[in-house]
């Protein structure tokens, strides 16, 4: 029995998630077919990449018996929104370690987290830097007791395995399926479940994002003992930086809503959906290639 069953909740998920075609002239005259794979709208609270990366570290975290998550972002993470929903579905405690410092008011994304029952804690930069090492997750336990802890981002290799769920839903035959990166997870799963032929490509959302194939690499050999060659990042469509944009993306990303009737979120979606459109222009996809675009959010 997948374990992610076992978990009591009344949480309802659309899965598969939709998968929607976009009719675009741009596209038309490329040649390309995309198609858009909506798990946005898996659930309300806990869309897209968010569920996958969860759903086996929640079952991992019942099975042994722990009652409490703690998890780390900065002050405007999704991630940090995620882990506390689904602590209030999935009956844990969450417990938040934010980067920076606080300040009060809460913006709408922590005020959220703590309307879903997560204690805020935060670390100064330097120490959040270094909130993998021994010496501080040390110190988070002498101050929060036992605790199932999930990595900035959720990535680690049971979120890998949930992210290489997503080809398999998919029954239209593909050449090329898109994701945006921000810490490797998603990219690292979704690429370890394509079939042959198939190839993924990442949009990094982080300037200076050229440390994501590494970190793809890492959880891959983690989850699988070995790399796949099937995916590449490209990093020239980070719009500034993280949570940055550029006139130019704006102006898609509206037009974009305007031809199909969908808002792409600015910080990741919509990065790799003008990365898309703005390959396909140059001719880097072959007449012919069919592509998914997953929407996270």
């Amino acid at each position: 029995m997948d374990p992610g069953q076992q978990l009591p909740t009344t949480v309802t998920l659309q899965l598969p998630s939709p998968l929607l075609e976009v009719r675009d002239d741009r596209l038309d005259a490329a040649g390309i077919r995309l198609l858009l794979k909506r798990d946005d709208l898996i659930h309300p609270e806990l869309p897209g990449n968010k569920w996958r990366k969860l759903k086996h570290n929640l079952a991992a975290a019942a099975e042994q018996g722990h009652d409490t998550l703690l998890t780390f972002g900065g002050a405007y993470s999704n991630h940090i929104r995620a882990a506390a929903a689904a602590g209030h579905h999935f009956g844990f405690a969450t417990i938040g370690v934010i980067r920076g410092e606080e300040h009060l008011p809460l913006n709408p994304s922590l005020a959220y987290a703590v309307g879903r029952g997560m204690q805020l804690t935060y670390l100064d930069r330097s120490t959040y830097r270094a909130k993998h090492t021994p010496a501080v997750i040390d110190s988070l336990r002498r101050d929060w007791g036992r605790f199932y802890l999930l990595p900035e981002g959720g990535s680690n290799h049971l979120a890998v395995r949930g992210c290489a769920e997503l080809p398999t839903e998919i029954d239209e035959t593909f050449d090329v399926i898109c994701c945006a990166v921000g810490t490797g997870g998603t990219l690292a799963g979704i690429a370890a479940g394509l079939g042959p032929h198939q190839r993924a490509i990442g949009f990094s959302a982080l300037k200076g994002g050229e440390f994501l194939a590494d970190e793809v690499t890492r959880l891959q050999t983690r989850t699988y003992g070995r790399c796949s060659d099937n995916w590449r990042i490209e990093y020239g469509y980070h719009g500034g930086g993280y949570a940055k944009t550029t006139p130019q993306l704006t102006e898609f990303a509206s037009d974009f809503a305007e031809r199909h009737g969908l808002r792409l979120d600015p910080i990741y979606v919509a990065k790799m959906m003008f990365g898309i459109f703005d390959l396909a222009a140059r001719d880097n996809f072959a007449p012919g290639t069919r592509i998914i675009a997953v929407v996270t959010g």
